[in-house]
């Protein structure tokens, strides 16, 4: 089941609505005891439904769920969909400038995670059976959203242990992206999976280096990091629906 409707960010965007889903999982009505972990993620309307992406293709995640019968609750918020960059703003931790044109993208990643971690989190663990800890608590994202899923799995692991970072852009400012990971507080157990297409390499420069530089430094902090070059994978929600028995996997692992 999916739950959907809308709601506002007033610190991102005023009184303009977006969407946010709730998936549960088939048990969820029948065992009113139970509680469940909870998945965040990134760019919810491309999650659920064909009819509701951007591109008229999901990830498919509701029937990959029903189908594996995975005891897991998912809450995804639909980006901004302001014409102006305005999912460059709330899924980028960093100001940086663009290539190609050299706009200067003014990050608003702390705030996009400072409601989520404040506001909407609270509002979920009120209104549902959720597991709160740490330890039961994940994100996940594709692209900027990959780029904000590591974000929030360094700079809030106190809330989040576990991370998927599918395609991250950690070509945007991946100076301070480094440096956020030396000086990241990491608490013992923390897990990340992330992966990228081997077409997707083509997409930036230096895409593939910065990608094994990203993981290798990860692995220096003692992160338990789970990494796949996906052959011919590509920077669409296709691809990502295929690598969803990896996702789901790592993150309920045990």
């Amino acid at each position: 089941m999916v739950k959907k409707w809308n709601i506002t960010i007033p610190e991102l965007s005023g009184d303009e609505e977006r969407r946010l889903y709730v998936y549960l999982p088939k048990s969820y009505q029948n065992n009113h005891r139970k509680r469940y972990p909870v998945l965040y993620m990134f760019d919810g309307h491309n999650l659920f439904f064909d009819s509701d992406a951007s591109y008229g293709k999901s990830w498919g995640l509701k029937k990959y769920l029903d189908r594996t019968h995975a005891e897991l609750i998912v809450v995804a918020v639909e980006c901004s969909h302001d014409p102006d960059n305005g999912r460059l703003r709330e899924y980028s931790p960093f100001t940086f400038r663009m290539d190609g044109d050299g706009e200067v993208i003014h990050g608003l990643g702390r705030t996009t995670m400072e409601w989520m971690v404040n506001e909407l989190k609270p509002d979920i663990d009120r209104s549902f059976r959720t597991l709160p800890g740490r330890e039961h608590t994940f994100i996940a994202g594709s692209s900027m959203g990959g780029l904000m899923s590591l974000y929030a799995v360094l700079k809030y692991n106190r809330v989040f242990s576990r991370a998927a970072a599918l395609s991250p852009s950690v070509w945007v400012a991946p100076d301070k992206l480094n440096r956020m990971i030396k000086n990241a507080r990491l608490k013992p157990n923390t897990v990340i999976y992330t992966d990228y297409g081997s077409e997707e390499f083509k997409n930036h420069e230096n895409m593939e280096e910065l990608f094994h530089s990203t993981v290798s430094r990860l692995m220096e902090r003692h992160v338990y990091v789970t990494c796949r070059v996906i052959p011919h994978g590509t920077h669409t929600e296709a691809n990502w629906e295929k690598q969803l028995p990896f996702v789901i996997n790592t993150l309920l692992y045990n």
